[in-house]
């Protein structure tokens, strides 16, 4: 990470380090105004400390380190811009050789076939517990939570009152869950 202020900088600063130091601020405020992410600029800001430290500072003669500064700071957001669009562009094309579609629709998150085989005999063991129910039990169970019924319309629908359907629907769930345990 880019030292945060003039109290963590090498001692033997050049030019460009020291109004890199002087600016580091007014960087990165100019950087995330423009990606709008304070993670990027900061990011950025790094890169671009990089960058400076990495120079033979002695070796270049800068008449206006500021303007260099904002100059190469510009210089790394188009090259971030440009890096995240190749990605986009990728990910997208990917996207696009992978996908599966049937009848023009996208099939997201598709399972495995041995999922979807054990997911198929879990439906038909429901299925069949389902059915073994006692009559009354099977009836009420299937009218509420199969068809959707309140407990008051089962209850009208099988003739009997609410508190009975309750009972019938607890006595299925604890039914079906012992015989699809096994």
């Amino acid at each position: 990470m880019a030292p945060s202020g003039p109290s963590k900088k090498p001692a033997e600063d050049g030019p460009l380090i020291r109004a890199f130091f002087e600016k580091r601020e007014n960087l990165l405020l100019f950087l995330a105004a423009r990606t709008r992410c304070m993670a990027t600029a900061e990011d950025l800001v790094q890169d671009l400390y990089l960058k400076l430290a990495a120079l033979n500072d002695g070796a270049v003669d800068v008449r206006a380190p500021s303007a260099l500064l904002y100059r190469m700071a510009a210089n790394l957001l188009v090259d971030h811009v440009r890096s995240t669009q190749r990605s986009s562009q990728r990910n997208n094309q990917w996207r696009r050789e992978t996908r599966s579609a049937i009848g023009g629709e996208d099939i997201v998150d598709e399972p495995a076939a041995d999922e979807v085989v054990v997911a198929k005999q879990r439906v038909r063991q429901l299925a069949e517990a389902v059915a073994a129910l006692p009559p009354q039990m099977g009836r009420a169970f299937r009218l509420h939570k199969l068809e959707g019924l309140s407990q008051a319309q089962t209850a009208q629908a099988m003739g009997v009152s609410v508190k009975m359907v309750e009972q019938h629907i607890q006595a299925a769930i604890r039914n079906l869950s012992q015989r699809l345990r096994a």
